[in-house]
Formats: structure tokens, C-alpha cells, sequence
């Protein structure tokens, strides 16, 4: 059974709003990177050097990274071999099928939160000023409110200018209480009352805001350090989640963002927004093979139910759905 064929049976079991979302969302990457691979394709009708050579480009310009590219290219050449492969339009389904496995191959796939049914669990958000980080916040807040739970977010980011108020606006948009202090409190003080607000409270998830930018790399690391030894020895096990936010439109600075947060603490997982505004959507496999963090969340749209639990099939989808889609209809 070819590639294009098990994906529209696992399109099948999924349900049609997600598909429809990654389609939607991940529409400017398709049309840039489809298109660029379907000129290729009508170009070269065999395959060969230099047909390889215009295809690490095209996904290169994909932003799924060079290093991972390179081990693309070499191991799409073997599949040639191995396959016997003649025809250049044999291989969409050869480059779809290697995309879901970079992402798969590189350790643990978990895309599900963190969260235990009993006590209070702690996601603590962190990544630079101006990626969504905020709006993700407010977002994963709703998310986790529909589901059932309680759910209350801590100001954490006392640093930036109007940081406070606008996570107050989405605390008071989906209904969740908000602790917050004075702008330029001590984050860490300002998470210790959140956590002894939400243990009195008997609350599901807190959620913790954190300073995007301080002077250096020194001061960002010794804040971020100071806020989780406040949590960790306030509730047992916790946090339960650490999740950087990037921005996708940034490429391959978002990449290196998450290189920088990671030294400054333990991220467990991405949360990839403005999927939907680049077409450079690759970002998500580069970070997940340079990183072996798995992408937990997508942004593919700005309505509150946008922020999407990462499927490296949907992805996949996004990428070739029309292709599947014809798959479908023979």
C-alpha cells in the first residue's frame, strides 16, 4: 500500500474539522512548497543530480533545516536506489513518507499534556516577546476550561509593559481568575502567590507567565531558575509542563530562541504559533530533529479554538493534502 494511500485512511479516523484545520492552516507552506516541487517535477522527468540539487533547495526554503535537509537528500537518493526508482513524480510519496519520519524518528512522540487527575498541576510558558506567547497562554486556557477543568493563570511576566493587562483581557475572556502584582514585582514572588492561591482553591492547572527578554542570557537564566525552584518546592513534581512558544514567520530564529531558552531551563515542549501566516512551516520538523522536543501545539488561526494539538500526519497532510485528496477520489 503506497504512502498517499495509508494517509487517507488515517485522514479517515481523524476527524474533519482537524484536517480541515492543518489544510487550512498550513495553506501558504503547501502552495510555496507544492508549488515549487510540482515546477521541479514537470521539469525533470527522471531522476538525478541535478534534480536533487533544485529539491534540497525547495526544502531548504521550507525552513526545515539544513542539516536535516542533508540527511534528507542522502537518504531520498538511497530510497531511489532501493526502490528503482526512474520517474521524478514517484517521489512525492517517498518525500511525504520521510517528513513524518524525521518527526517520528527523532525520540519521543508525546503530544499530550502533562496533566494528572489529582492536585494541582503547573505549566509554566516561557519564549521571547512578541511570539503569541500571551495569546497562547489565554488560548490554552480556554482549551483546558472546555475540558473540564479549573484553571487559573499567574502574571509572571512583570517585565514588559502592558504584559499584566493583556493577560487580564484573556483571563477575563475565558473566565479564568488571574494573580497578578505591580509591573516590576519580583516574577518569582508573583508565581508564589498564584501557587498558594491555587492550592487554596483546590485548582486544576496554573498557568505561569514569564519574562520574554532581560538583559542577557546570564539574567534571563538566573530569573527563569529562581521562578522554578519557587515551584518546585511549593508542589511536588512540578511544573508539569515546560512549553516554549516560537514564532513559525521567524524561522530559523526561532530555532535558535529555543536553543537559548533550553540552556536557561528544561523545556518539555513547542508551541509553534502563526503556523498559518508562513510559508516556511517546515520549522516544525527542524526543531524537532535538532531539538528532540516534540511540538505540543500549533497556532493555525486566531480564533480561540486555533491552537491545535501537533499531529506530524496532519502536518504531513497540510503539506500534500491535495495530493491525498486525489488519492481519495480514484
Amino acid at each position: 500500500m503506497g504512502f498517499f494511500k495509508r494517509m487517507k485512511d488515517k485522514m479517515t479516523n481523524s476527524s474533519t474539522e482537524m484536517t480541515d484545520k492543518f489544510k487550512t492552516g498550513l495553506e501558504k507552506t503547501r502552495d510555496s512548497f507544492s508549488g515549487k516541487l510540482n515546477s521541479l517535477v514537470a521539469r525533470y522527468r527522471t531522476v538525478d543530480e541535478d534534480f536533487f540539487e533544485e529539491l534540497e533547495e525547495i526544502l531548504i526554503m521550507a525552513d526545515i533545516g539544513v542539516n536535516t535537509v542533508m540527511e534528507l537528500i542522502e537518504e531520498l537518493k538511497e530510497e531511489v536506489k532501493l526502490r528503482n526508482i526512474k520517474e521524478t513524480s514517484a517521489l512525492y510519496e517517498v518525500i511525504s513518507e520521510k517528513l513524518v519520519a524525521i518527526y517520528e524518528e527523532a525520540g519521543e512522540t508525546k503530544t499530550e499534556l502533562n496533566i494528572n487527575n489529582e492536585g494541582l498541576n503547573v505549566i509554566l510558558f516561557v519564549g521571547v516577546n512578541g511570539v503569541g506567547k500571551t495569546t497562547t497562554i489565554g488560548k490554552l486556557a480556554h482549551k483546558l476550561k472546555a475540558e473540564g477543568k479549573s484553571v487559573m493563570l499567574a502574571a509572571g511576566d512583570t517585565f514588559r509593559a502592558g504584559a499584566i493587562e493583556q493577560l487580564e483581557v484573556w483571563g477575563e475572556r475565558v473566565g479564568v481568575p488571574v494573580v497578578k502584582q505591580k509591573e516590576g514585582s519580583d516574577p518569582a514572588s508573583v508565581i508564589y502567590d498564584a501557587l498558594q492561591a491555587a492550592k487554596t482553591r483546590h485548582v486544576d492547572v496554573l498557568i505561569c507567565d514569564t519574562a520574554g527578554r532581560l538583559q542577557n542570557k546570564v539574567n534571563l537564566m538566573s530569573e527563569l531558575s529562581k521562578v522554578r525552584r519557587v515551584i518546585e518546592r511549593e508542589v511536588p513534581h512540578a511544573p508539569q509542563e515546560v512549553l516554549q512558544v516560537i514564532d513559525a514567520t521567524t524561522g530559523q530564529n526561532g530555532l535558535q530562541q529555543a536553543k537559548v531558552f533550553g540552556e536557561a531551563t528544561d523545556v518539555t515542549g513547542i508551541v509553534l504559533t502563526k503556523l498559518d501566516g508562513t510559508a516556511k512551516g517546515g520549522i516544525a520538523l527542524a526543531i524537532r530533529r535538532e531539538l528532540k522536543v516534540p511540538v505540543k501545539f500549533v497556532g493555525l488561526g486566531e480564533q480561540l479554538n486555533d491552537l491545535q494539538v501537533f499531529d506530524s500526519n496532519l502536518f504531513v497532510y497540510g503539506l500534500f493534502g491535495d495530493m491525498i485528496d486525489a488519492e481519495k477520489a480514484e
